[in-house]
């Protein structure tokens, strides 16, 4: 079955999909609302979006769960990429709480 286009959603920012005309990205969206708890409301209000944008970012992100799982490794890669460049002085490391 095809994945379904989105009308609020683009890939024509950045490195993955972000609500329209914003650099606000679906995976941001689903962080706040899913992992935080936030309202879409609320999110809407931060970001000064209209919650229709919210809620089509977030059936976005489950809709294209294969696009979103690609987009999370690239992002994981980058990171390790960056944190690997880093030179520390012998015996420092970073902090992870």
């Amino acid at each position: 079955m095809a994945e379904p286009e989105s009308r609020r959603v683009t890939h024509d920012l950045l490195d993955e999909p972000h609500v329209e005309g914003r650099r606000v990205s679906v995976r941001q969206v689903v962080a706040l609302v899913e992992e935080r708890g936030e309202s879409p409301q609320g999110v809407a209000d931060r970001y000064d979006l209209d919650v229709a944008d919210v809620n089509h970012a977030l059936a976005y992100y489950h809709d294209h769960p294969g696009e979103m799982r690609d987009v999370e490794a690239r992002r994981e890669d980058a990171i390790e990429a960056v944190e690997a460049s880093i030179e520390r002085p012998e015996g420092v490391e970073p902090d992870v709480a």
